[in-house]
């Protein structure tokens, strides 16, 4: 076996099984039906709810809804995918309901994401984000923008043989 034959073992070896938690919950949730998680914390004999999230019908999550520790609403995510799955929306608001972030996820036609961009309270264009990918479909570079277009950091990845 050549030396490129093993790295590629080797990389889908870690995608497979490196992410086999997440797909086999989704892969569950699905299978069992599951529409909600409560998640509690019972600290000297009182129990608080601190989270509920509920999925659709693919396992995937539309809404989390967080409670601080006196079990008052903190803050509500929620989620929207395109066809494929891929989350192409998130909201997050206070427990009043008013928006804290929002953020718009864009995808290339390989699926790979290409840009987020990042809204604030007011609705407004805070930064985004745009991902690059190599030849092989690995990210290559993940460049973070303020809302003048001014690149605000770079981070690159880089894949050794």
């Amino acid at each position: 076996m050549n030396r490129r034959m093993k790295i590629a073992l080797v990389l889908s070896f870690i995608l497979l099984y490196g992410t086999s938690g997440i797909a086999q919950k989704k892969k569950d949730l699905k299978k069992y039906g599951i529409k909600t998680e409560v998640v509690s914390d019972t600290e000297n004999g009182k129990t608080i709810t601190d989270s509920k999230t509920a999925f659709d019908n693919n396992g995937l999550p539309i809404e989390e809804i967080n409670y601080d520790k006196a079990g008052h609403l903190k803050s509500t995510k929620r989620y929207k995918y395109n066809k494929d799955g891929d989350e192409i929306e998130q909201m997050e608001t206070d427990g009043k309901g008013l928006l804290i972030e929002k953020k718009q996820i864009k995808y290339n036609a390989l699926g790979e994401k290409i840009e987020e961009l990042v809204f604030d309270k007011d609705n407004k264009l805070s930064k985004h984000i745009v991902y690059t990918y190599d030849a092989r479909g690995f990210k290559s570079e993940k460049k973070t923008f303020d809302a003048a277009n001014k690149l605000i950091s770079s981070k690159k990845y880089t894949y050794n043989k």
